[in-house]
């Protein structure tokens, strides 16, 4: 029947059927990239999925790359386990991200598996960073084009779990990892993909530009957060059983909602590598 792609309508996202995700040949991975590049997120719908698919199917776009920080898979150690138990009142990736722009070469994208989904709620938001450095003004697009900006893990990773109670924090994320040191991205980014201009900051890892300090930093990069997540650039998807999401990180931001307290909630993700950016 071949493959179909049809977008979500909003700013960004499509939905793609036509595939057996575990079983792609070259052009139709060719085909899953071009479409990343093109929509920012690709949803599928009703895939049987076992965590040996899961894993041909991330290495069918790349190599994978293991996170730091979650908690892998006890058998499958390539799968981040992004787990919420009844009893947390905190959700993994709550705030408007873009995980891996600490890195030097930022992942191309992750691929994530609902595995137990609550009852009602538990969906995730996607925000395009295409649309948000579009609707910028001339001006701020010239501004903010000579700019670069620094990106922590640090920030999220040591300040912000250590604010979690130790028992949540050892069986959500990994003992001892280490934090890589800060690294500096352009602000508008050009896409290895479709060439396009991108935003890219984010609230969770971008700490200041270069060569400002913080305190000079924080106005514009509060505009910029504000900014990206305007509901005009989002998307809200809906997770069922059998659905798999797989977002670019180079032009998207994403979120999970915390509206399930009392449930559980398990998605099994992992990370493809990406390539270094430029302006």
């Amino acid at each position: 029947m071949g493959i179909d792609i049809e977008p979500t309508g909003a700013a960004l996202g499509a939905f793609v059927s036509g595939l057996e995700l575990g079983k792609l040949d070259p052009d139709e991975s060719a085909t899953v990239i071009e479409a990343l590049g093109e929509h920012g997120v690709l949803f599928f719908r009703d895939q049987d999925v076992a965590p040996e698919g899961h894993i041909a199917f991330a290495e069918s776009l790349g190599e994978i790359d293991v996170n730091a920080y979650f908690s892998p898979n006890e058998t499958y150690p390539q799968i981040a386990e992004v787990r919420t138990r009844p009893e947390n009142t905190y959700v993994i990736g709550e705030a408007w991200h873009t995980d891996h722009s600490y890195e030097e070469a930022p992942a191309l994208g992750s691929i994530l598996v609902a595995r137990q989904l609550p009852t009602s709620g538990g969906d995730t938001a996607f925000s395009s960073m295409y649309a948000a450095y579009d609707a910028l003004s001339d001006g701020m697009k010239e501004t903010l084009r000579g700019l670069r900006a620094v990106h922590s893990s640090y920030e999220a990773f040591g300040i912000g779990l250590s604010k979690l109670p130790e028992e949540e924090r050892s069986e959500r994320f990994r003992d001892g990892f280490r934090f890589g040191p800060d690294v500096v991205h352009p602000v508008v980014i050009s896409h290895p993909v479709s060439g396009r201009p991108v935003l890219y900051v984010n609230r969770s890892f971008t700490t200041r530009f270069d060569g400002w300090t913080a305190a000079e930093s924080r106005p514009l990069l509060e505009f910029l957060f504000e900014h990206g997540s305007s509901v005009e650039f989002t998307y809200r998807f809906r997770w069922e059983p059998g659905s798999v999401a797989m977002w670019d990180k180079r032009c998207t931001w994403h979120k999970a909602l915390n509206d399930y307290r009392g449930q559980t909630r398990l998605m099994h993700r992992i990370t493809v590598k990406g390539c270094p950016i430029a302006a």
